[in-house]
């Protein structure tokens, strides 16, 4: 049973993936005489929602089902105490700045 619960969100998560540099070109926009191409996945591409989540998984493979849960742009992280929760909480910040993934602290929701 999990008594403490906290809720994050991550901000533009989409915006956060570099594009593979093989896949930029197929991005380009034409403005005058000047081509432009996204340099991260962009929240309207087929696969960006797929993308997103096999990045999640694959960051948070160790504390998913354990401490955490996440569906694309959302994690709920659960734990037993208030104790072990700041521990958890530490654990998942530092999964996130192994990947330079940013939070939305609009949408934090701490210990609830």
């Amino acid at each position: 049973m999990h008594k403490v619960m906290s809720f994050l969100d991550t901000y533009s998560g989409y915006n956060q993936i570099p594009m593979h540099e093989a896949d930029k070109s197929k991005t380009a926009l034409m403005i005058d005489k000047a081509n432009f191409c996204y340099e991260v996945i962009m929240f309207g591409l087929k696969n960006a929602r797929a993308t997103y989540q096999r990045l999640m998984d694959r960051v948070f493979k160790e504390q998913i089902g354990r401490n955490v849960e996440v569906y694309v742009d959302n994690m709920i992280l659960k734990s037993k105490n208030s104790e072990q929760h700041a521990k958890d909480l530490e654990e998942i910040f530092s999964q996130l700045r192994k990947v330079d993934m940013r939070l939305n602290p609009t949408k934090y929701v701490f210990r609830v």
